[in-house]
């Protein structure tokens, strides 16, 4: 049997509502994710500042303090992917789908709540959980429900809403610090990030079990018909094939050098987003330097507006020009800006005393970094790991990859702000130049995906039944 009998209907199909439906559904965590990577630094800006706030995060000492509570989500985010991500694999995506949601939202809310360190650290703890989560499921759920031709395309619009997630983020903790006192402004800032998860907690749960997964792994010819009419109307399936990867010793010994590949460069490419991207207000305040707290909100989400448009970029380009593509151009021209930033800084010791080209000239290319991030190897590393692992493992595989990558992005998180004030920024900067060019080099051994279906992108050959197989007729009146 060949895939071509079996979801040849699906991979055809036209992009319309159903996909953007299950864009919807699966995008909305990625949202919260993004959301929360850049409000957490707002937060601590106020709670270390003197802004009249009560609540303190030294923990015994400023730097671990501020550390810790700015890393505990990216912990945690670890241990969810790799959870999440084993089990989407071993019960099925439906039955857990949506939990990572709730337990994102009521992460977020509680935070908004906590009365000391130790709670707000456990409670950033929950959010984490779940956000690690929704990285395989989401991923995998949006990979197989999609067409040949745009799978690439949704898969990147599910994690565009990091973009849109960023640019909320600006824009609420400048209203926050606006219109309300410190002391509540942060709460809410924090609580804020529910909103978008507990949307779309009932669609995930709701949502159909997927088509490869339904017939490739549960054989089940009913769940499949139900996922298929979600994106494919009328279309014919046959329920009874299998996947050939079944045992985690094949996949292992069939899917190690895949499992180097994405999970090296995804942790090579967090080290340089989380580091800037936590503290973005560090690096951008040391190129502009500003004293009131708008102005610090502000100066410091501008890479973020510069890199919203990186993510669409992606979107328009991933099944035109390719993954690998997009991934090799963005690490090496981060490479390229990192290096000319670092270049240009006039230092004294860990100070940053000026610089040889005008201050806002500086900020811009500093900024267009994150364009490139997000035009590339931030967008490719959520969507190749979607693609090129079979059925059985590909959310264990996708789990993996993420958690190196949030491994990376805990490393630089907890150390970044300590290694700032004692040896500077233009050593960081060095130091993610090089981890650049490494990601690039990694990602010449990556596989093209584009134009290709699930199975041939994976190599997942199916195996038919003993049983005969008939083509089923999918109701018409099956129902998302």
């Amino acid at each position: 049997m060949t895939e071509q009998e079996m979801f040849s209907d699906s991979d055809k199909s036209r992009l319309n509502r159903g996909h953007l439906k299950v864009w919807f559904t699966s995008g909305m965590g990625f949202f919260t994710d993004a959301y929360d990577l850049f409000i957490i630094g707002v937060v601590l800006i106020l709670l270390e500042g003197s802004y009249g706030t009560s609540f303190s995060v030294s923990a015994g000492n400023p730097y671990v303090g501020a550390g810790l509570l700015g890393s505990s989500a990216i912990i945690a985010a670890i241990f969810g992917q790799i959870v999440f991500g084993r089990l989407a694999d071993v019960v099925g995506r439906k039955k857990i789908y949506g939990i990572e949601a709730a337990l994102l939202a009521s992460g977020a809310i509680l935070s908004a709540f906590a009365t000391s360190y130790w709670m707000l650290f456990a409670f950033r703890f929950l959010l984490g959980f779940g956000i690690g989560g929704d990285y395989p499921m989401s991923a995998t759920i949006m990979s197989e429900y999609s067409n040949k031709k745009d799978r690439g395309k949704m898969l990147a619009f599910v994690f565009a809403n990091q973009g849109i997630g960023s640019a909320a983020a600006v824009l609420v903790g400048l209203i926050a610090v606006t219109v309300m006192p410190a002391e509540f402004a942060w709460r809410f800032m924090l609580g804020f990030g529910a909103i978008p998860a507990l949307a779309v907690i009932y669609l995930r749960r709701k949502l159909p079990e997927t088509p490869r997964y339904s017939a490739l792994v549960r054989a089940d010819s009913e769940a499949a018909k139900k996922a298929m009419n979600v994106v494919s109307p009328g279309a014919e399936i046959r329920a009874e094939g299998r996947t050939s990867i079944s045992k985690w010793s094949d996949f292992i010994s069939n899917y190690w050098k895949t499992l180097i590949v994405t999970a090296g460069s995804w942790f090579l490419l967090d080290m340089a987003f989380y580091g800037t991207g936590i503290y973005s207000g560090t690096f951008t305040g040391a190129i502009f330097p500003t004293t009131t707290l708008f102005n610090k909100i502000l100066v410091a989400g501008l890479p973020y507006f510069v890199g919203f448009f990186g993510y669409f970029t992606a979107v328009a380009f991933m099944d035109k020009v390719g993954r690998k593509p997009l991934q090799t151009i963005g690490f090496f021209m981060m490479f390229i800006i990192y290096i000319t930033v670092a270049m240009v800084l006039v230092t004294n010791g860990s100070k940053i005393t000026g610089f040889i080209i005008p201050s806002y000239l500086a900020l811009i290319l500093y900024s267009l970094s994150f364009f490139f991030i997000d035009m590339g190897p931030n967008t490719t590393t959520f969507v190749v790991p979607a693609e090129l692992y079979p059925v059985k493992f590909r959310s264990t595989g996708h789990g993996i990859s993420a958690a190196s990558g949030k491994t990376g992005a805990a490393i630089t998180t907890f150390f970044f702000a300590a290694l700032a004030l004692s040896v500077g920024i233009k050593p960081l900067l060095i130091l993610l130049a090089v981890t650049s060019v490494i990601g690039g080099v990694l990602s010449l051994f990556l596989k093209e995906t584009k134009n290709l279906t699930l199975e041939e992108a994976s190599g997942d050959n199916l195996v038919e039944n003993e049983a005969p197989s008939t083509k089923v007729k999918v109701a018409e009146s099956a129902k998302y």
